[in-house]
């Protein structure tokens, strides 16, 4: 606020009095409206610098619980992990025994299907010699010679 330079008449014995006065007066108003000013900023400033130590410390605050929540989250991470490695560790350990006991099975399996094999074999070859054994008495097998019926029917018309 600036105001312009005042000017005063010249009178007698000095200024206008009641002019220099008036100025006086409003240069006092506004020296006491700076003044009621500068107390409300004043004022201001301290619950604008309150409010900012308010803020601060609940920046503060929240910074550390950020830095809380990232440190659980790192150590849940880090938690998630080796549990997941510990979980794919045993289903690889079990899908190893597994197979493990299934080529077993397969091999048992195998040796029992060769040893069949075999004793299929060798039911079959004895099958076969006693087949040849049998075409062979059946090739020997000799019919006897058919009775002559001319007797039967002799005898028939005998009986009647």
């Amino acid at each position: 606020m600036t105001a312009s330079r005042p000017t005063f008449r010249i009178m007698k014995n000095g200024y206008d009095r009641f002019a220099v006065d008036d100025a006086i007066e409003r240069y006092a108003a506004q020296v006491d409206q700076l003044e009621h000013r500068m107390q409300l900023y004043q004022q201001q400033l301290v619950e604008t610098t309150r409010q900012m130590d308010e803020l601060r410390a609940m920046y503060i605050a929240l910074q550390q619980q950020d830095e809380a929540r990232a440190t659980a989250a790192e150590s849940i991470a880090r938690l998630s992990l080796r549990e997941a490695n510990d979980i794919i560790d045993t289903a690889q350990r079990n899908a190893d025994d597994i197979v493990n006991e299934a080529l077993q099975s397969a091999r048992v399996i195998l040796l029992d299907l060769s040893k069949l094999y075999e004793q299929a074999e060798q039911v079959k070859m004895g099958m076969y010699s006693q087949l040849e054994t049998l075409m062979g008495q059946i090739d020997q097998f000799q019919m006897p010679s058919m009775p002559d019926l001319q007797w039967l029917n002799d005898t028939e018309k005998k009986m009647r």
